[in-house]
Parts: structure tokens; C-alpha cells; sequence
């Protein structure tokens, strides 16, 4: 019998001699979840636990590259990479708290239609002189040949007042009593790695109130491509797990929303959610293995309407509905349909540039009202993953930093607490300095301190591993230091962003300074500073005072297709006419996206 000791709680589970598993999936299978980006594949080197008593497996190799020696010393671990063999004790480690997510943006003007409304009835009630049964009653008092079953089956005795809910023309559900000012819906906007959710008022459009979170399927992996990987790993029970995972975190959510508003979930009629393919697959329970593997064909990309509780959505009406946005394709997701609707890319007569900058780049061009799209993967580095010192923006996060010679690095950290690592916004501004004062070149290379006089005020921060060079952003020596890996890491996100604006661009006939604006959406695209975008070279010089952001255009355009019919047909059709071009298809693409590794260095 394992033991597994954890702050706050204390694990028993069955010890398999046989077994060897890692530490990991022990835990994951038993729903305790820790940091595991790379989801457990032994390539992020984020599943730290600290080993305080028990037998665990020798230090492998790739702990000893991946920990430095004052963790081996202080007892650090990967949980991937050891297995228990017996009775353990452990602690988890830095782990964040408080992670801000963006909940709104720009809501475009629109005709207030939505799909879910209410009309009040009143039926006479049966008599021992006059037995009409109920379904009659009902028939006549709304004017309708045919009672749906699923409506029939739930009718309930009541006082003769009665509120029928529909979902536009159909009738969907019959509520005792007067209920008709009592009618709500959510808009759910579902990132890879956050979700965000609005209680609204369908009958004025307000937004009652928002709840954001981590998405849970963090666990099974940081980025879609793992998160494929795990359920082709573990089949129809990694489905349902992820699955279970986002719509627990929903139906929790709604809940959570519900309370503090003092709102009859049983009021929440409808849920429309926006996001990324894989996303759409996974919290629909479907088959997302196609997405990850040429030629890339998803099961679905036009937009789903069906009952919530088919999918385990459970916080809300018996009869509600969950509408999924449409997409393109299985990298131009609801998510960018839903931005280019709200930023009106469809009607457009100027030159616009659309960009979702996260785990992967989306962005769409629009052209005098002709749209084309691309995607490239970016990776996670962007978003503070795959970075040595890298984490989610939450409390303890640098967001941004500054050099100055005379001083060294000044970091701002989130929520004003111990400085635990960098965030995208963090990483982006770190390159942005390092290239601002010459600690790296075009290349990336970081600088050699013998090629530095004495008394240069970069020596200090310069620190030696080997032979590796390191850039070290603290005071406290060995601590928050910055790789040859983690340039290279982001030099790659930023190639593969900046190639796919070049290849769009280009494939237009037109130029960067023939654009009149560029557009940036998204939860992690509103912490990025202009600044940060053109110093790193994301973004070219040529857009600096072109550049407007939007916030969570997914979001947005969830709560649209809530609040109008007319908005749904529209992004619908704006998805059908949006054209994608794979990049690796391109010609010369191999080319641009090598030169758009340098980095641009005044």
C-alpha cells in the first residue's frame, strides 16, 4: 500500500511491485494533479515534487540536467521520471496562485435576437366534470399540433399558470408558474490553457456576472498537441477524462456564478461556447486524433447545437442547449471566427491584420473585405512554458522587467510577491532587454564575457555553467536565470509567428506598411506591450503605431451568438468564406520562416 503524503492530505492507493509507474500517472490517475506541461512526456522539466521521506527510484540523467545542483541537493524531483517503492512523502512546490484572466473586450454593436425566449400561459385545470389531459391543454394553449416527448415527459401539476420556453420556433421546455423575467444564459470562451464564462440576462443583454479559470486539462498537457497524444495513449478512457476534466470545470463555474448571484441554475437555458478545435472535440466528447495527424481533417468545423446535458453539462436547465460556434479548420478555430466577426474583418474596406498569439498564431488578413487565414505553431514558450524559469501569469510572475546599467534588472511581479519565474509578457521582455543592450546578437547568441571589458555593466549578470552561458535577472546568484535554450525557444515562436505574417502579407500582393491597423486579440495578446512585440521583433517596426487590441474577442463573440440569431448567420457565413492557406504548403516558406529567425538589432 502506498502512502502518499501531500500538504493537506494524505493519499492511500494500492502498491504494484510490477508496475513501475512514474509517480506521475499515479497521481494523475488518481486525480491529484501537479504541473506537468509536457504531460508527463519528460520534456519540460516542470513536475517538481520535493522528496521528504520514502524510497524513490536513483536521479536519472535527465534530472540531472533538468535540476540544478542546489535542488538535487535540497531533495527536488521530476515526478515523470521517479517511481515510488512503497510509503512516500512529498511536497509540491511553487505552486501558482491566482492566475488573472482576461474576461472581457470590444463588444461590436448588434440586433438583440436571441435564440432562447419565454411566453406565460395560463391553462384551465382538469376537473372531475372535465378530464382533458394536460397535453391537450397545452396543445391548445400554444397553438401547437404536436407536444414534443422531451417536453411532455417533464410537465408537472401546477396552478394553471404556466411559462413555456422556446428555442426560437420550438418549444423546449413548460415551467410552473410565472417565470418569464428569470432567463439566462452563458457565454464560455474555452483557451487551451484558460476558461473564461459570463452569466447573461438574455432578456437585456447585461452581463450578470464572469468566472475565469485554468483550463483543468492542463493536467493531461500545456499545449493541444500533448493533449492528442494522451488520448491516442490511453484511447477511449483519455477522451473521457479530458472531456470530464473541461466540463466539470464548467458545470463548476456556472455553479460558482450562480451562488454568488443568488440565480436558479434551472434558469440557464443555453451555453454557447467558443474555442479552438481541439477544444470544440474535446469538451464535445469527440474524436479530436484526426486534428493531430496529416492531413489534418477534424471530424467537424460547422457549428453544433445540442442538449447540454448530452455532454455532462448539468448546472442549468434540464432542457438547455449548448451552441458551438463555427470554424474553419482544424487550426482556425470558433475561437478566430468569433474575432474576426467582432473586429468586423467581413466588412472591412481598409487592410487589416487579425492576430491571436498563443500556444499557436492565428491570424487572418483582410483585404478590402477578402479574408485568408493561417496558423503556426508558435509553441508554448510565448505563454512562459518550455522556459527554464518559465510559469503561468499568475502571483509571482514577472511581467515585465527593465535593465539599467547602472542598477541592473528591475522585475515587476504580479500580485507584488517573491519573484518565482516569467510569464510570457516576462519572457518577451527579458528578450527585449537582452537585445536593447547587446546581451544577445542577430542570432540570438548570448554574449561572451571575455569579449567584455572590465567594468562592463553586463559582467555581473553573466553566469557560467561549464561552458554554458547563462543570463541571471536576480540579485540572489543562481536563481531566475535565462538559457541558450530559452533565446532559442522564443526566437522559434517568434519566426514562427513572424513568417506567417510575412507569408500572408506577401501572398496579398501587399506590404507591413500597406496595413492600416493590426489587430491583437486574446488573453495573452492583451498583456503584450507594443514595445515588447516590435523590440523582439514579433511584430516589424513598420505597424509600431498601427497596433490596437481588442481583449477576449472569443468570448465576445460567444455572447453574440447568445444575443443574436442574425450574429450567428453572419459568423457562419463569414466562417464559409474565410480562406486558409497551410503554410507548409507555401512555396518558399522554409525560406521566410528562416530569415524571420533573426532578430532585428538596432
Amino acid at each position: 500500500m502506498y502512502i502518499i503524503s501531500l500538504p493537506r492530505q494524505r493519499i492511500k492507493f494500492p502498491y504494484d511491485a510490477e508496475a513501475k509507474e512514474s509517480l506521475l500517472n499515479i497521481l494523475v490517475a488518481r486525480q491529484v494533479f501537479i504541473e506537468s506541461p509536457c504531460g508527463g512526456r519528460k520534456s519540460c522539466g516542470k513536475c517538481k515534487i520535493k522528496h521528504l521521506g520514502g524510497e524513490l527510484s536513483p536521479l536519472s540523467v535527465d534530472e540531472e540536467q533538468s535540476l540544478t545542483q542546489k535542488e538535487i541537493e535540497e531533495g527536488i524531483r521530476l515526478a515523470c521520471h521517479v517511481c515510488p517503492a512503497g510509503d512516500l512523502e512529498i511536497d509540491v512546490i511553487d505552486q501558482e496562485e491566482n492566475h488573472p484572466v482576461l474576461t472581457g473586450g470590444y463588444v461590436p454593436e448588434y440586433k438583440r435576437h436571441p435564440a432562447i425566449w419565454k411566453k406565460v400561459i395560463e391553462i384551465s385545470k382538469p376537473t372531475l366534470a372535465d378530464q382533458t389531459p394536460y397535453e391537450e391543454l397545452f396543445k391548445k394553449a400554444l397553438d401547437l399540433e404536436r407536444l414534443p416527448w422531451e417536453v411532455l415527459r417533464r410537465i408537472t401539476m401546477g396552478n394553471g399558470t404556466y411559462t413555456a420556453v422556446y428555442n426560437q420556433d420550438q418549444l423546449i421546455g413548460l415551467e410552473k408558474g410565472d417565470t418569464f423575467e428569470s432567463l439566462y444564459g452563458v457565454a464560455v470562451d474555452i483557451g487551451t490553457t484558460t476558461v473564461v464564462a459570463s452569466l447573461i440576462d438574455l432578456r437585456t443583454g447585461e452581463e450578470v456576472d464572469s468566472e475565469a479559470a485554468i483550463n483543468a486539462q492542463k493536467n493531461f498537457g500545456q499545449d493541444v498537441l500533448t493533449r492528442i497524444t494522451y488520448v491516442l495513449e490511453h484511447e477511449e478512457q483519455g477522451r473521457e477524462q479530458l472531456q470530464s476534466a473541461i466540463v466539470g470545470s464548467l458545470n463548476d463555474m456556472i455553479r460558482t456564478m450562480c451562488v454568488r448571484r443568488q440565480i436558479d441554475p434551472a434558469h440557464i437555458y443555453e451555453v454557447a461556447i467558443a474555442a479552438n478545435c481541439t477544444m470544440m472535440h474535446m469538451v464535445l466528447g469527440v474524436d479530436p486524433l484526426p486534428i493531430g495527424k496529416s492531413p489534418y481533417a477534424p471530424i467537424f468545423v460547422a457549428e453544433k447545437e445540442i442538449p447540454a446535458r448530452d455532454i455532462g453539462l448539468t448546472a442549468l436547465s434540464a432542457f438547455a442547449r449548448v451552441y458551438c460556434l463555427p470554424a474553419v479548420s482544424s487550426y482556425i478555430g470558433a475561437d478566430i471566427v468569433a474575432g474576426a466577426y467582432v473586429a468586423r474583418l467581413h466588412e472591412r474596406k481598409d487592410k487589416v491584420l487579425f492576430i491571436d498569439i498563443g500556444t499557436n498564431g492565428e491570424m487572418v488578413l483582410a483585404n478590402r473585405g477578402e479574408l485568408v487565414s493561417c496558423s503556426c505553431a508558435a509553441g508554448p514558450a510565448l505563454e512562459g512554458m518550455n522556459i527554464s524559469c518559465g510559469m503561468r501569469a499568475a502571483d509571482g510572475a514577472i511581467e515585465d522587467i527593465h535593465f539599467h546599467p547602472e542598477t541592473g534588472f528591475a522585475l515587476e511581479v504580479i500580485g507584488q510577491k517573491r519573484p518565482l519565474g516569467l510569464c510570457g509578457s516576462g519572457i518577451l521582455a527579458v528578450i527585449r532587454e537582452l537585445l536593447k543592450h547587446d546581451f544577445i546578437n542577430a542570432r540570438g547568441n548570448l554574449v561572451k564575457p571575455e569579449q567584455l571589458e572590465a567594468g562592463d555593466p553586463r559582467l555581473p549578470y553573466i553566469e557560467l555553467d561549464g561552458k554554458k552561458r547563462m543570463i541571471r535577472i536576480s540579485e540572489e546568484p543562481g536563481k531566475l536565470l535565462i538559457t541558450q535554450g530559452d533565446i532559442r525557444q522564443v526566437q522559434l515562436a517568434k519566426s514562427a509567428i513572424l513568417s506567417g505574417f510575412v507569408a500572408l502579407v506577401n501572398a496579398s500582393g501587399l506590404s507591413f506598411a500597406d496595413l492600416d491597423e493590426v489587430i491583437v486579440a486574446g488573453q495573452f495578446g492583451a498583456h503584450l506591450p507594443v514595445d515588447s512585440l516590435v523590440g523582439t521583433d514579433i511584430l516589424p517596426s513598420a505597424v509600431q503605431e498601427k497596433v490596437s487590441y481588442i481583449g477576449n474577442s472569443s468570448k465576445t463573440g460567444a455572447y453574440l451568438a447568445l444575443m443574436s440569431l442574425e450574429a450567428r448567420q453572419e459568423m457562419s457565413a463569414l466562417a464559409r468564406s474565410l480562406d486558409y492557406m497551410e503554410l507548409s504548403m507555401t512555396d518558399g516558406y522554409e525560406r521566410i520562416f528562416v530569415d524571420c529567425s533573426q532578430f532585428k538589432v538596432k
